[in-house]
């Protein structure tokens, strides 16, 4: 059996100081610049939120679901069919059961009798099989509300512990901003791509948060922590090391996209990239900007 190559020690840390050295350009851009332009990105977020906030799923505001098994379809094409038919505004997804077998689901709203739907549906498809469920808007209601706790109380706790660590609000809040800029922009993406907010969602940007806050904690530590470092080669470090992180994590939920035919695992896995990619301008950039100014003036966190 051949025996992979293995790299020299000496190799690893040509490779490194060749990616801190492509990283560098960040280490010279100036504090205010590096806190300035994630804020104004921050400010367009919540523009887009608030003129084009994302679809609700059935799951948060009620409604039906009719799930016909057996139909390969363009769901954008039958979606225009029913709506005019049933003249409301549904919504038609196409999915790839774990057999292979090809299906579609659609979306109405609450009080939308299914089998008006299901007679529509065997007009065309005959052979396919159907069953619908309905989610009552009361139910759906009652998830919306427990979903905004869990991600307020998340943010509470989070911050609890981020205060408790740091003991000091200067790099407690730029952590706590970060997260939530980048909950923010991951949202106000889902709704220009017009992904629905629902239960997995919500838990994709509770997922988030968690992740959000290690990398932030990794560029805090580094920077305030530093010992035979300065404050930018402590900051190259630091970003070296997060820029993996972040960039394998990317890959995983790429394919994770690219591979799966869930359309819920494919909408968690587009909130989680939305908001990685976020994350490296939140934490390496606003975030460093936040801690490379308050450091430069001499003072200790």
């Amino acid at each position: 059996m051949a025996k992979g190559k293995t790299q020299k020690p000496g190799q690893t840390a040509e490779v490194r100081a060749k990616s801190r050295e492509k990283l560098r350009f960040l280490a010279e851009m100036e504090p205010k610049k590096m806190i300035t332009y994630p804020l104004v990105v921050f400010i367009v977020a919540l523009l887009l939120l608030a003129v084009h906030f994302p679809p609700l799923g059935i799951d948060l505001k009620g409604g039906v679901v009719v799930t016909g098994e057996g139909i390969s379809a363009n769901p954008d094409q039958l979606e225009k069919e029913l709506s005019g038919w049933l003249g409301i505004e549904a919504h038609v997804e196409s999915f790839t059961s774990v057999s292979g077998s090809k299906g579609i689901r659609v979306y109405a709203p609450a009080g939308t009798d299914p089998q008006k739907i299901i007679d529509i549906l065997k007009e065309k498809y005959p052979n396919a099989d159907f069953t619908h469920s309905d989610v009552q808007p009361t139910f759906g209601e009652m998830a919306k509300k427990q979903g905004t706790r869990a991600i307020i109380f998340a943010f509470i706790a989070m911050a609890i512990v981020v205060f408790l660590f740091f003991r000091n609000p200067v790099s407690s809040l730029a952590i706590i901003f970060s997260a939530l800029s980048d909950m923010i922009i991951a949202v106000a993406v889902m709704g220009i791509f017009g992904i629905q907010l629902t239960t997995a969602t919500i838990a994709a940007l509770l997922m988030l948060i968690g992740y959000t806050v290690d990398s932030n904690i990794l560029l805090t530590t580094k920077l305030t922590k530093r010992k035979e470092y300065t404050i930018e080669e402590a900051y190259l470090s630091a970003v070296s090391t997060g820029f993996t992180m972040s960039t394998t994590t990317l890959g995983a939920l790429l394919m994770l996209w690219i591979i799966s035919t869930s359309p819920v695992l494919d909408n968690i896995a587009a909130v989680l990239i939305f908001g990685l990619l976020a994350d490296f301008m939140n934490t390496w950039i606003f975030n460093a900007g936040v801690l490379r100014w308050y450091l430069s003036r001499g003072v200790e966190l």
